[in-house]
């Protein structure tokens, strides 16, 4: 079983911000695979299982504060009884370029604090994540504020096809494991 985990911040407020983009695609995912996610008991999250590319998955979105995603990631794997190499995190990144991917086996926590969270309640750091590029904030907006605001217009005519890449790339990892998916997604595109 595998379970593809979205951060972001629950609530209407925080919606389509950029510290979102985790529950956007997942959410996505959820669309393609015709499922609508769910309160899953106990796990402080949504939830739906689905098969994907032939494998049993989970996909999740924590309803608990981006800080906080630990917390209801570790009770998913608790109660799944998900093993780290299973587990895939999608998050936001302020040091990738905007609409960049780039996957990983495992690693710290590069000053993300929902992957730290991650991190401290599973006491390791050995699990897959995805990261989304969203850009650097210019000069008058610090980076808090940055990720919680929306995408630009111009962004959000490129958000469409940077979902779309992302759930391919889970659907790759979900079939064909990390190397595969990072020879295929960690190129830099050029143009």
């Amino acid at each position: 079983m595998k379970l593809i985990v979205g951060l972001g911040n629950p609530g209407t407020t925080y919606i389509d911000s950029r510290h979102n983009i985790g529950f956007s695609i997942v959410k996505a995912l959820a669309r393609d695979y015709r499922v609508t996610l769910k309160n899953d008991s106990g796990t402080f999250s949504l939830s739906r299982k689905v098969k994907i590319e032939g494998q049993n998955a989970i996909l999740a979105v924590p309803l608990t504060f981006m800080n906080l995603s630990g917390m209801a990631t570790a009770t998913l794997v608790k109660k799944y009884k998900i093993g780290l190499d299973n587990l895939l995190v999608i998050c936001d990144d302020l040091d990738l370029e905007f609409g960049r991917l780039k996957i990983r086996g495992s690693g710290s926590s590069a000053g993300h604090r929902g992957l730290q969270s991650i991190i401290d309640s599973l006491g390791s750091q050995g699990f897959a994540r995805l990261r989304i590029g969203i850009g650097r904030p210019g000069q008058d907006l610090d980076a808090a504020n940055f990720v919680l605001s929306p995408f630009t217009k111009k962004e959000k005519e490129k958000l469409k096809d940077i979902i779309e890449k992302a759930v391919e790339c889970c659907r790759v990892w979900t079939k064909d494991g990390i190397t595969k998916s990072m020879n295929i997604f960690n190129k830099r595109s050029r143009g």
